[in-house]
């Protein structure tokens, strides 16, 4: 099965601002955006769509489905980004320098407050790609989601650790493709 991850495209927030759960807008320049991503797309066959339930990405979602006239994408929870809790919205500057540099060293272990570890969200990501590649009737999936769970699928596409995750650059409408097959996942390209 071709596993096609595609982040959600520049939501409507400030630069310097904190976010992963919040149900963000997306920017003026979506449609200008879309057009981009729409060349990425045009070889699937239908194939079964799931999003994330945050707006940035259902909208994005919603936009393909009707453009290539794939079916309507399934809502899944394990493809949220990293819950930030009392940090979400928040400007980086406003969070106490000293918190954030322990959260950064640690932040695969270590929760924001209130919020979730990157293992959590890695391990919600992981067990939504098993459940998916249980089905045998799928050969393609396309997938909304955001930088954070493409990540750790990349990161466990390459058997990498994962604080190594971050290094992986994903741009806002990017695609970035995980190959399922007996068991062995691959990573095929990311971010394009």
């Amino acid at each position: 099965m071709d596993v096609y991850l595609v982040r959600h495209t520049t939501p409507d927030v400030a630069s310097g601002v904190c976010y992963g759960q919040a149900d963000l807008g997306l920017a003026e320049s979506f449609d200008a955006e879309w057009v981009t991503v729409i060349p990425k797309l045009q070889y699937l066959e239908n194939p079964v769509v799931f999003s994330s339930p945050l707006q940035r990405c259902v909208k994005l979602a919603v936009k393909a489905v009707d453009h290539f006239n794939f079916s309507s994408p399934l809502i899944d929870v394990r493809l949220l980004e990293l819950d930030f809790g009392d940090w979400e919205l928040k400007a980086w500057q406003d969070i106490p320098q000293g918190v954030v540099d322990e959260w950064t060293d640690e932040h695969v272990k270590q929760a924001p407050p209130n919020g979730e570890t990157y293992q959590d969200l890695h391990l919600r990501a992981k067990a939504f790609l098993a459940d998916l590649a249980k089905d045998r009737n799928n050969k393609q999936a396309l997938i909304f989601t955001h930088a954070g769970v493409i990540r750790a699928l990349v990161a466990d596409a390459l058997n990498a650790p994962l604080r190594e995750a971050s290094r992986v650059e994903v741009n806002y409408g990017s695609v970035t493709r995980i190959a399922i097959d007996a068991g062995v996942t691959r990573l095929e390209f990311v971010n394009r």
